[in-house]
């Protein structure tokens, strides 16, 4: 008896071990609230701004388009034990608003960018209300971060001094990305600073930057939309007579719709990708990746974009 009494101390022992390990494991993680964020462009902001002080769950993952994207039913649960929904709003979640409205009446604290900035109205006449592509001018990702730094400083567990200088950082950062586009985009001359793009995603960039919205060829703002035959003579029309040579698409979407577009023109039109949507994974630079072309956080996604314009239209 006295053998199997040993083993059996020997494994009482090991087990209490290692359930001492798994309960410090969860503890700790149990410690850091969950503030889930629909896309992963506010993804990117909200883990700038708080750090590693919550965990951060992205709904959608890089390369998603935000107004196509769906949830499982899985990661829809999961909304229920978030401390903090972040969204965007504005109607850009078109596929996952109705999980956002269910957490929220289940009574998910919610965050939603598109209450704190200077909404810009759609010049679509088939579009009505408010541009949801906030993050296209810094300034209103500026607007957002001042707005979320006290919500997220009223989340348990969360150092307030810390979340305040890490907000403090990623504001200059959004500042100074801000001149820099400024400074770049004024070497465009004014005759040049037109844009057709593959749906409407530019209103914000176009007010801070001083540029002109030539047309889109999917009508609206959203990427769910289907261009009709008239919708296709419009825009040649428009891009025909703004002289405009360059059409930029967003680098998530196919360029049929964008190639014949070009071909309706008759003329030699440049295709230019963009990160519009959402943000990419790191390309492997050794095995061919362009790092001028990563998306991988806000700020390179933005500056990847003036670099491109800049250079389609200068």
């Amino acid at each position: 008896m006295r053998a199997p009494r040993r083993v059996a101390a020997v494994t009482a022992g090991l087990l209490a071990l290692l359930a001492g390990c798994s309960g410090t494991g969860s503890g700790e993680a149990s410690e850091r609230p969950m503030v889930a964020v629909s896309t992963n462009i506010l993804g990117d902001v909200v883990q700038q701004v708080v750090g590693k002080q919550v965990e951060v769950l992205v709904l959608m993952p890089p390369g998603s388009d935000p107004h196509s994207f769906e949830v499982s039913a899985q990661r829809a649960a999961e909304l229920r034990d978030a401390a903090l929904i972040v969204s965007n709003g504005l109607g850009l979640e078109e596929g996952v608003q109705h999980h956002l409205d269910a957490a929220a009446a289940d009574g998910v604290p919610q965050f939603v960018a598109g209450d704190h900035v200077q909404a810009v109205a759609y010049s679509d006449d088939e579009m009505s209300g408010p541009d949801p592509h906030l993050w296209t001018d810094p300034q209103q990702v500026l607007k957002v971060v001042e707005a979320l730094e006290p919500t997220l400083a009223g989340l348990a567990g969360v150092d307030t001094e810390a979340l305040r200088l890490s907000a403090d950082a990623y504001r200059q950062d959004l500042r100074t990305l801000d001149a820099e586009l400024e400074q770049q985009f004024a070497g465009i001359p004014s005759d040049r600073r037109a844009l057709v793009t593959n749906h409407n995603v530019f209103g914000y960039l176009a007010r801070r930057y001083d540029f002109t919205v030539v047309g889109t060829v999917l009508p609206g703002g959203s990427t769910l939309a289907a261009p009709s035959a008239s919708d296709f003579d419009e825009l040649v029309t428009a891009v025909e007579t703004a002289g405009v040579d360059v059409i930029f698409a967003d680098a998530t979407q196919p360029e049929r719709l964008m190639q014949v577009l070009a071909d309706e023109v008759g003329i030699d039109v440049t295709i230019v990708p963009l990160f519009t949507e959402s943000l990419t994974i790191a390309t492997d630079v050794a095995s061919g990746g362009d790092s001028d072309g990563d998306a991988t956080t806000y700020l390179s996604m933005m500056r990847s974009n003036a670099g491109r314009i800049t250079t389609a239209l200068r």
